[in-house]
């Protein structure tokens, strides 16, 4: 897909997710996802890249309502929402590349502001890395219809006390379109090799 729908644009969390229950009805077997994300790691920078190891969603869950069992179970499991081979893999082509990559948890949260910065502290104490409006929503409906996942994100601003700057929607995106020839060289070698 070229882009997403975003919850906090007004869809509905179904609405949000339908396209990846379309793509597996059209046979999609692996979801490779992206992201621009604040970086509430200290230890990260803006322009980094992290994969996503696991995530904590603030984001209302779109498996809530009646389930249909035709799709997946009522309980799916999420031990291991993000594919540890594919993340392996990945590490593996960044390091082929002398990409520096970092891994880490995405929290989801629904937006559409910026994070204050009492709530980039919470989301670090929570155990975040990251933090960004998108993915999850996307990755628990995949899940639930046994679809392997990765997710990658790209660090277009620092929520890390002392670091935090004022910063517009139009400098994530030139964050973002600076990392994606390194973004796009790892998640193109990765569909090569599955």
């Amino acid at each position: 897909m070229q882009g997403r729908f975003h919850f906090y644009e007004g869809y509905s969390i179904e609405k949000v997710t339908f396209p990846v229950r379309v793509m597996k009805k059209l046979g999609i077997n692996q979801l490779i996802l992206s992201n621009a994300s604040g970086g509430v790691n200290p230890d990260f920078e803006v322009g980094d890249l992290m994969i996503i190891k696991d995530h904590i969603n603030l984001i209302p869950n779109p498996l809530i309502g009646k389930n249909l069992d035709e799709l997946g179970p009522r309980f799916p499991d999420m031990s291991s929402p993000y594919n540890n081979n594919l993340i392996s893999k990945a590490e593996q082509l960044a390091a082929k590349h002398n990409i520096k990559i970092k891994k880490g948890i995405y929290v989801a949260v629904t937006g559409p502001c910026l994070e204050t910065p009492a709530e980039y502290k919470f989301i670090r104490i929570i155990g975040g890395d990251t933090v960004g409006m998108s993915t999850v929503p996307e990755v628990i409906v995949a899940r639930h219809m046994d679809i392997p996942c990765f997710a990658i994100s790209v660090i277009t601003d620092l929520g890390v006390e002392g670091k935090i700057q004022k910063v517009s929607h139009e400098e994530i995106q030139e964050v973002a379109e600076r990392a994606e020839p390194q973004l796009t060289k790892i998640i193109k070698e990765l569909i090569e090799t599955i």
